[in-house]
């Protein structure tokens, strides 16, 4: 298991170090599944080489999985923070509507608020 830094931890709190896609470079069996799943409707035509590998929300845009995501943008690209539990509106209604979609959202936003009560 993949310790949590605030260094793995995305913009929306998501734990990078459990995603698959940020894993798969250095992790066989994360490469397995990714292309396992990327395969499934395209009766296995995807090679690694042509995977976008994501670096996290802090890496390089040109790689990241969701570069067009709305919680990255606002954070770090109209802000320039590093999360979301750093802005003057958190939780904002962005978020908690993000969150509401998922278990694993929720997760995240959870650990937000615990990045932010530490301070």
């Amino acid at each position: 298991m993949v310790k949590e830094t605030e260094d793995i931890i995305a913009v929306c709190g998501m734990n990078c170090g459990e995603c698959d896609l940020y894993r798969a470079p250095s992790d066989p069996g994360a490469m397995k599944r990714v292309l396992a799943w990327l395969n499934k409707d395209t009766q296995g035509s995807v090679k690694p080489e042509q995977i976008r590998w994501c670096g996290g929300c802090l890496g390089d845009r040109e790689t990241h999985w969701s570069a067009d995501c709305d919680i990255l943008m606002c954070a770090v690209d109209d802000k320039s923070l590093k999360s979301c539990s750093q802005c003057d509106k958190f939780v904002c209604d962005r978020l908690t509507k993000w969150a509401s979609k998922s278990k694993r959202y929720t997760q995240a936003l959870e650990r937000l608020k615990g990045l932010r009560s530490s301070g």
